[in-house]
Parts: C-alpha cells; sequence; structure tokens
C-alpha cells in the first residue's frame, strides 16, 4: 500500500500532461505529447542510442565513485581514530567542502582536458565528502564504553578496529554511500552537460541544440529512474546488511 502511494502524484503528473497534450493547452514544441515522447524513448532503445549513453554514464559514475570511496573510507577511519588531527585537517577540509565541483570544471579541464579524467575528478570531489564525513562521524560516535571494553580485554587496534569501529560505523557508511552516489550522479550529469562526448547528460545537451525536445525529455526521465533505482539498490543492501547483523545478534554470533 505504501508503494502505490508514491504512484499517486506520478499518475496525477501524467494526467494533467496528457490533457494538456490533448487540448492543445501545452505547445508541443515546448512540451512533447506523452505519445510522442514513449515513441522517441521506444526509438532510441532500439537503435541502442540511449544505451550507449547510458553504459558512458554509469561506467564514469561508478569508477569515479570507486576511487572516492578508496580515499573517503580510510580517510575517515583514520582521522576518526586520531581525532586530535582533526583541528589540523579542519579548515583545508571544509575549504575544498564548500567549493561545488562544477565549479572546478574549467580548470579541469585545462588540467586533464575534454576526457575522462576530467568527468572522473568531478565525480570523485562529488562523493568524497559524504562518504568520508559519513564514515569519520561513525567511528567519533562509536560507543566509548565498548572502546573502554575492548582495551580491558587487550585488543589491539586492528582487533578492536575490526570488532567494534567497523561494525558501530557500518550504518554510517552506507549514508555516505548513499549520498556519495546521489551527488556524483549530479555532478556527471552537470560535467556531460559542458564538456562530453557521450553520456546522457550529452545527448540530453545535443538534443537541446537541434531542437529536440522529445529526446531531452526522454534523458530527464532516463537520469530520474536510473538515478532512482541506483538508491533503491543502496537501500536494499543496507536493508539486508541490518537484518543479518540482527540476525547474528539473536543467534549469539556477536
Amino acid at each position: 500500500m505504501k508503494k502505490i502511494k508514491g504512484l499517486y502524484i506520478p499518475a496525477i503528473m501524467i494526467l494533467f500532461w496528457i490533457i494538456g497534450s490533448n487540448f492543445q493547452v501545452l505547445n508541443p514544441y515546448i512540451i512533447p505529447t506523452p505519445i510522442r515522447t514513449l515513441q522517441v524513448a521506444m526509438k532510441v532503445l532500439q537503435n541502442g542510442m540511449l544505451l550507449r549513453h547510458i553504459l558512458a554514464s554509469l561506467n564514469r559514475v561508478f569508477l569515479g565513485f570507486l576511487i572516492a570511496f578508496c580515499l573517503a573510507f580510510p580517510s575517515g577511519i583514520a582521522l576518526g581514530m586520531r581525532n586530535r588531527l582533526i583541528d589540523y585537517f579542519n579548515p583545508t577540509l571544509e575549504f575544498i567542502r564548500h567549493v561545488p565541483p562544477l565549479a572546478t570544471v574549467p580548470m579541469l579541464i585545462l588540467w586533464f582536458g575534454i576526457g575522462e579524467k576530467s568527468k572522473i575528478v568531478i565525480i570523485v570531489l562529488a562523493s568524497f565528502f559524504p562518504i568520508f564525513l559519513n564514515t569519520l562521524n561513525g567511528v567519533l560516535n562509536c560507543d566509548k564504553k565498548l572502546l573502554e571494553v575492548g582495551d580491558s580485554f587487550g585488543l589491539t587496534g586492528f582487533e578492536k578496529f575490526c570488532k567494534i569501529i567497523f561494525p558501530a560505523t557500518l550504518p554510517y557508511i552506507f549514508i555516505g554511500i548513499r549520498l556519495g552516489l546521489g551527488y556524483s550522479w549530479r555532478a556527471l550529469i552537470g560535467a556531460e552537460l559542458v564538456a562530453a562526448s557521450s553520456g546522457i547528460g550529452y545527448m540530453i545537451l545535443d538534443a537541446q541544440q537541434l531542437s529536440r525536445t522529445d529526446v531531452v525529455l526522454v534523458g530527464i526521465f532516463t537520469i530520474g529512474i536510473l538515478g532512482s533505482l541506483i538508491d533503491l539498490i543502496v537501500i536494499k543492501i543496507t536493508e539486508s546488511f541490518t537484518l543479518l547483523k540482527e540476525g547474528g545478534k539473536s543467534h549469539g554470533w556477536n
């Protein structure tokens, strides 16, 4: 029932779109009819154009996100476990965090060219801080009593990380992953609108220059659908880990 409720607003919007198109309230040149948009969507799917641009965008997102995670996760853990260093790094990190990744596009193009490197760097910049900050907060919010118990049992730093810190930080990490993927997706589309020769953002820009608003709409819907699917997958993985953890506790695994 909850899932059905979430379809009410999209259904109403589509209904208004259909009514507005049928009664010629909406200019078909500016806002194509639903039938026209669906026909174009089927066409670009069948000829492989949409799939090619989707794969190009997804490849950039996941590669950039993987690099960001490999940098942000250990950095968050290390700084959280050595929190006395936070005061040294905080001003610099805060400065970088408040610079929008898309603001760096002109410089990145000068440094790395219009190829893949500049777009990957933009994704890394966009997704680094959500992962880093959530991981850091997870470590800092770890139960101090559990750490004291670990010390009393003579656990090494690595053992405390594996048995206490990492399990406590895991929910924060998943939040960071979810936010990071969302930010990286938006940053990528923006970068592709500025400098790219493939990808969904490029497809939208190319269609806009050719006055193909139907293709633009298909690109916009594709962005929303893919972003929602990626977010849903992360949510399901998070729920699976949560259930596994709770099941482990109930069976005395922890």
